[in-house]
Order: C-alpha cells, then sequence, then structure tokens
C-alpha cells in the first residue's frame, strides 16, 4: 500500500467530499491580440500606459495615445503604426476626455502624470490636434509634494466638469479641479484620499461617479469620485493569488449601456487579466493574451478598454494592454478585439 503524503488529511467521513487547496491562479482562457504598435525607443522598462481617442465620424480613424515614461508620448493608429511623438520625459499613466471645453472650444484633452521631479507631483496636459494627429503641450500642473505615478479623469455627468485624480506611489490619491476657461488650462487640489501602500492603476466610471484604484500588493477598492462624496475606500477585490495576483496594475472599464459592463484588471503576477462585473463587481473570469501570430503579453502595467464600434477590424470594442516583455525588441503595446473576449469568456 503506498504511503500518503504529508500535508492536508486526504479523507473524511461519509457525505462529504474532499476539496485540494487552490495551488494558483485560477483557469484563464487565451485571447490572441490582433495587432501591435511599433516598439518603443527606448530601452529597459519604457512603454506602460495607453488611452484611447474614438473618431466619432470614422471609428476606423481612432487613435490610441501612450507613453514611454523614459522619451515621451506617442500617438498610434488602430493597427500600431506611429503616428507621431511628442517629447515628455518621464510620463507614466495617461488618460483623455473627448469634446471638453477648453477656452470655449471643444477639444480633446490629454492629461498625464508627471514624474520628471521625483520629490514634486505634476500632471502634463496636452490637446491632441486630431486633423494632424499630434499632442499640443498645453501646460504643467503642480499637484503637491511625492513622487507622481497613477492618473486618471472624471467628467461629472451634472455639469460636466472635469477631475483629475493623480496617484502618488505611497498611496495618497489626490483629486484636482480642473479650470478650462483659459487656453492654458489650470487645476487645484480639492481633497486628498488615502490608501496605504503603493498605489498606481486608477480608473473613474463617468457614468456613475465610482473611482476605483488599484492597491498593487493588496487588491482594488472603490471611492466616491464626488469631492462631496465619502473618503471611505471600499475593498471590492484582494490579491488572492487566485483571480487577482500582485501586483495589481491597470484598470479599465468596458461599458455597457447606463451603469453595467466591466471592471478590468491587469493581474500583473501571472500575465493575465481579471474582470468584475458593473455594477454588483462579483468576479466574471479571466483571460491571458496569448501568443499566436503575435507574442503575447507579460507583466502588464496599463491597460484600456473601450466598447462600441471601431471600424471592421474591431466591431465591438477594443482592448490596448502594455506588454512588458517583447523580446527581442523593446516594450510595446497589444491590441485586442474585445468581441474576442466577449465571446471566449461568454460576456454580454
Amino acid at each position: 500500500m503506498r504511503a500518503l503524503p504529508f500535508g492536508p488529511l486526504l479523507f473524511c467521513v461519509a457525505g462529504c467530499t474532499y476539496v485540494p487547496p487552490a495551488t494558483g491562479p485560477a483557469k484563464s482562457v487565451r485571447i490572441p491580440a490582433k495587432f501591435e504598435t511599433a516598439p518603443v525607443a527606448t530601452q529597459d522598462d519604457a512603454a506602460d500606459d495607453p488611452a484611447i481617442w474614438r473618431n466619432a465620424a470614422d471609428p476606423a480613424k481612432s487613435l490610441i495615445i501612450a507613453t514611454d515614461k523614459r522619451a515621451g508620448i506617442h500617438v498610434y493608429d488602430l493597427r500600431g503604426q506611429k503616428v507621431s511623438f511628442t517629447a515628455s520625459p518621464r510620463l507614466n499613466n495617461v488618460d483623455l476626455r473627448d469634446n471638453v471645453m477648453i477656452a470655449g472650444q471643444p477639444s480633446v484633452l490629454v492629461v498625464a502624470s508627471d514624474r520628471q521631479d521625483e520629490a514634486n507631483a505634476k500632471m502634463a496636459v496636452f490637446r491632441l490636434d486630431t486633423a494632424a494627429q499630434q499632442l499640443m503641450p498645453l501646460t504643467s500642473i503642480p499637484v503637491g509634494r511625492g513622487e507622481a505615478y497613477g492618473m486618471c479623469l472624471w467628467q461629472r455627468k451634472a455639469d460636466n466638469a472635469l477631475f483629475g485624480f493623480l496617484i502618488l506611489k505611497d498611496g495618497r490619491i489626490d483629486q484636482i479641479a480642473f479650470d478650462l476657461s483659459s487656453a492654458e488650462p489650470r487645476g487645484k487640489v480639492v481633497r486628498s484620499l488615502k490608501l496605504a501602500t503603493q498605489s498606481e492603476g486608477c480608473v473613474v466610471d463617468d457614468r456613475t461617479g465610482q473611482l476605483y484604484v488599484a492597491e498593487e500588493d493588496v487588491g482594488l477598492w472603490r471611492f466616491d469620485a464626488d469631492p462631496a462624496g465619502s473618503n471611505t475606500a471600499k475593498s471590492i477585490a484582494k490579491t488572492d493569488t487566485k483571480n487577482l495576483v500582485a501586483d495589481a496594475e491597470g484598470l479599465a472599464i468596458a461599458a455597457i449601456g447606463t451603469d453595467v459592463g466591466y471592471l478590468v484588471a491587469s493581474s500583473q503576477g501571472d500575465n493575465a487579466y481579471a474582470l468584475y462585473r458593473l455594477p454588483d463587481l462579483s468576479f466574471a473570469g479571466r483571460f491571458k493574451i496569448g501568443t499566436g501570430a503575435i507574442d503575447g503579453t507579460q507583466e502588464t502595467d496599463g491597460i484600456e478598454v473601450i466598447t462600441g464600434d471601431f471600424g471592421p477590424e474591431f466591431p465591438n470594442g477594443i482592448m490596448i494592454a502594455q506588454d512588458g516583455d517583447n523580446a527581442p525588441d523593446t516594450q510595446n503595446f497589444k491590441l485586442v478585439d474585445w468581441q474576442s473576449v466577449r465571446t471566449a469568456l461568454q460576456l454580454r
């Protein structure tokens, strides 16, 4: 008779069923990338975070805005070809809002966290010239002491007021109210929130006014985005080595209708992505971007997901994910057809 191994008891009384302990991350389906961007020009850990501008008049001509945190900020088309580059070293996370009024003119506002001075956090502000497909620097807004890290924007439905959330590396979250009345935007810190340890990824659901933040070694949190709301964080998912593996990094929202959809998180520790249903935030599944004609992703920092029509290649939405290991080339970003994720995970 073969001896039983040391460890958990392998038998139980009648009527019970032995369930072995979890040994690793939950199963992940594999999704191929459809395109990839040209590699960034700088070496090592450089590519970081993407945002997407949807061209409502011609969705197939939408643009990807993505940071190279050692050199500047790129603009790519939906096949990953580089369209333009704006030098601005030490930018980290980036976000944008369309149809924002700057000095009374409708504009695409692009904002990035600026780490050039690690002791003094700033936000770099640009306008996207959609005709020239080029970012135009507008200003740099000082925020306060500390190292800028994560960044996301929120436009309040009630009055279209624009806010930024700058995540400091130590877990402090400063909320900035923008003044866009002049050609050079200004900003003022209107409140500060706090998580205990290093945090970066964030996203705000403009539909519901909820801010989601990833505390890298702890999990995902939710705050009221409105400055008049509660400052108390609500835990919505832990880094449990099963559904979400530390580091928890980039966050994005795949919106459906007025308040449903999915919160998508980069489970960086096992090169996967975890999904949580909105609005109840129940776990909805996991996937990886798998190797095929285009290599997969590893150690993803920033992500973005936008649902809707982006032309014949992406008729039901698009996901962009940073690839932390694009060897033998430098890092880049992968483009995924969101419909392939929906189909594989049987999502709405």
